[in-house]
């Protein structure tokens, strides 16, 4: 596929955006994630790997959706804090403040080139309500105009994401909740590259404190989180097609 053919908005030229946003490609989804340790087996740039792969998949789904740079520095908690993925080196994070103003600024600057609908689809869970806010008080303002402002919630669902592992016969306690099975198998499926397979099983973390990661994430394999991506997909994608095409009563 030519570069000029990409969903992926930092891929196009600005004649060539303006032409697809003319062609009426006027939905843009603006994909957060998060630079944040994962464990001893992950990159810190899970996050972004996963939902630039994701958001790339909606757009397609979509058709006339083009997608933003990932916003890769997302809240972490506090910043002079030393708990949570901050206790970790190479975790970068923002306040609450300052990140809704990035997604403010950024959707500013999308709706001038042309788009009328920006979705937002944050992979990390600090993100949602930030972005929930922004998004209701932005279409608040501009649904006047014409414009909507979604934060995509149905994309970030650990609860449909469980469900789908328990069928899969994992057992609950071995599930985690930061770098688990399911951060795992998501990471495997897009960039397996970014998965240490030699440092999988954290039983054997032989390093100095907290591995940074919960469950077994050994159980993890690439075709499991190809499923999840698909069910978080799907899901997205409904709520994003629901939202611009609401049912009359």
């Amino acid at each position: 596929m030519a570069q000029s053919d990409s969903v992926y908005l930092e891929h196009l030229t600005w004649p060539e955006l303006q032409q697809r946003i003319a062609a009426g490609a006027t939905t843009v989804i603006v994909p957060t994630g998060g630079t944040e340790q994962n464990g001893p087996h992950m990159a810190l740039g899970k996050h972004n790997f996963v939902v630039a792969e994701a958001a790339g998949r909606i757009a397609r789904e979509l058709g006339r959706a083009l997608v933003a740079p990932v916003i890769s520095i997302v809240p972490e908690g506090a910043i002079d804090g030393n708990a949570g993925n901050l206790q970790f080196p190479g975790t970068l994070g923002l306040s609450e403040d300052t990140f809704e103003r990035v997604l403010r600024e950024v959707t500013a600057t999308l709706i001038r080139s042309g788009f009328t609908t920006v979705c937002f689809i944050g992979d990390h869970g600090q993100s949602q309500a930030a972005q929930e806010k922004v998004a209701q008080q932005l279409t608040a303002t501009l649904l006047s105009s014409g414009v909507r402002v979604l934060n995509v919630s149905a994309y970030y669902a650990p609860d449909m994401e469980e469900r789908e592992l328990l069928r899969a016969g994992i057992a609950r306690e071995a599930l985690g909740d930061h770098g688990g099975v399911a951060d795992t198998a998501e990471l495997m499926a897009v960039s397996p590259r970014a998965v240490r397979m030699e440092q999988l099983d954290l039983q054997k973390w032989t390093g100095s404190g907290p591995s940074g990661a919960t469950g077994r994430p050994q159980l993890a394999t690439a075709e499991i989180g190809e499923r999840l991506l698909r069910l978080r997909v799907r899901s997205a994608v409904g709520q994003i097609l629901a939202a611009e095409n609401p049912r009359k009563p």
